[in-house]
């Protein structure tokens, strides 16, 4: 079963509002009580719209003063155990949906909007055919010998070909009906070599693809947003098609928001979804997307409808980043050593510096911190790699004890290890300056970053497999230079 809500930290909110009603009247023969659901699409989710009870006749009333922003939308019977997707468009004022649960798709009546007869009809037709579809790829899987095999596959690609020739046509003949927008949207980009030979061949494939892969979208049409299908395509493109570099995805981000700047809902589908997206990214180096986004956009007060505490958690996010972004200067850091006295991050001289937060009271710090004075002692050490370890958490002056004697019992007496007493956090708030952890992102124990000898940030938040895995890039990388 499909969720009924998509946890998001920025939820899309409906467009401008225009002076008109929407009624559906869902008959549901079989039910005398309980509530139904009208959704709508997010993704391959279901967001929730409206409720209803439902009557002793079957009969439950959607309604309100307002009018739906155009979609797919479904109705949930009682029980959310089944439902019937539909067509919301200009026509939206005597929608009636009468189910049969029986046979949702062949039995179920819409009435009440032309859009919705297109797509029924659309709906039976691939019913039928996905069905023959299926039986001849199974029975391909199940052949015993090449003349069946080839049979089952020419019958599998004859009914392919007739499905997309009855798409196509649909499109051709209904150019500007709601489902001709939705399956030109769904359209595959065409590849050119079906089976590439060279890495020239899978090269213009790519390109290709890539240039291709929004051919049917129109980013002014809000429609296709409330659909199973516009998310994960969106989000296959940027997580998948694009190169995974910074530059590139905000490059190409700045252009779809371009597209879409007269459409409000897909503005801020885009926006909030690379919001959500790159807030916390899950690649090294694409919280510079998050930054140029808060930069650009949130910054300057272009997300209005985002409310206060939103704005205030991407606000707070944005100083937690900013300063730690891959090739950025890493910021000194004034600290204790053990022996309390001044030890400044800068004044450490290394080809490597690996800046690592920990805490001894912390579990996973435990196992950790002793395997990655292993790595030094094994490997980093005679390339030139040092350690600035920096004891993290609250009550400092409390945890000391415990960081020394473990400091001592895993003899990391080679490592440059310092703190920070509470009276030096307290200064620094007092004169407003950002503590250690704004600086560095720490939100969890351990938080390990690769400095260069210039101190720049090269690797953060890597664990230890990965952290000697870089060095090893940088200096064979350096080697050859």
């Amino acid at each position: 079963m499909k969720r009924l809500f998509l946890p998001l930290i920025f939820v899309w909110l409906s467009g401008s509002a225009v002076a008109q009603n929407f009624k559906i009247t869902l008959t549901a023969p079989g039910f005398t009580s309980g509530i139904a659901y009208l959704t709508y699409y997010s993704g391959k989710n279901f967001n929730i719209e409206d409720s209803a009870a439902v009557n002793n006749k079957g009969v439950a009333i959607f309604e309100g003063k307002r009018r739906l922003p155009g979609g797919i939308y479904s109705v949930f019977v009682p029980g959310k155990s089944k439902y019937v997707d539909f067509f919301v468009d200009k026509e939206q004022q005597a929608i009636t949906i009468k189910i049969d649960t029986t046979d949702l798709v062949n039995k179920t009546v819409i009435t009440g909007s032309k859009e919705n007869i297109l797509f029924q009809q659309y709906q039976k037709n691939v019913a039928v055919k996905g069905k023959a579809w299926e039986q001849e790829r199974q029975a391909y899987a199940q052949s015993k010998t090449k003349q069946d095999s080839a049979l089952h596959e020419a019958n599998y690609n004859r009914l392919n070909k007739e499905l997309n020739d009855y798409r196509d046509n649909i499109m051709k003949t209904q150019p500007t009906s709601m489902l001709a927008a939705i399956l030109n949207a769904m359209k595959e980009p065409p590849i050119l070599h079906s089976n590439p030979k060279t890495r020239a061949d899978s090269l213009e494939n790519y390109y290709h693809y890539r240039k291709h892969y929004w051919d049917g979208v129109t980013f002014m049409d809000e429609r296709i947003i409330r659909s199973p299908f516009f998310q994960p395509k969106f989000e296959k493109y940027y997580r998948e098609i694009l190169i995974q570099h910074p530059d590139s995805i905000i490059k190409d981000m700045d252009y779809q928001l371009l597209l879409a700047r007269s459409s409000q809902e897909m503005y801020k589908f885009i926006l909030n979804w690379a919001t959500d997206e790159y807030i916390n990214p899950k690649y090294m180096g694409l919280d510079a997307v998050f930054v140029h986004l808060f930069e650009k956009y949130h910054g300057p007060g272009l997300t209005s409808w985002l409310n206060e505490k939103q704005m205030e958690v991407i606000k707070r996010r944005y100083y937690m980043v900013v300063s730690s972004l891959i090739g950025a200067k890493a910021p000194d850091l004034e600290m204790l050593d053990t022996a309390g006295k001044p030890s400044s991050l800068y004044n450490l001289d290394a080809d490597y510096t690996v800046v690592v937060f920990w805490d001894p009271n912390c579990g996973h710090c435990k196992e950790e911190i002793p395997r990655m004075d292993s790595f030094y002692n094994a490997s980093w050490k005679a390339k030139g790699v040092k350690i600035y370890g920096m004891l993290s958490g609250d009550a400092k002056e409390d945890v000391k004890p415990a960081w020394i004697r473990f400091i001592n019992d895993h003899k990391l007496n080679d490592w440059t290890n310092v703190y920070q007493t509470k009276a030096m956090e307290e200064a620094d708030a007092a004169a407003q300056k950002p503590s250690y952890r704004q600086l560095y992102d720490v939100i969890m124990t351990p938080t390990i970053l690769l400095l260069d000898k210039n101190k720049n940030i090269i690797g953060k938040k890597l664990n230890l497999t990965q952290i000697d895995e870089l060095l090893q890039v940088k200096i064979n990388s350096t080697k050859t230079k």
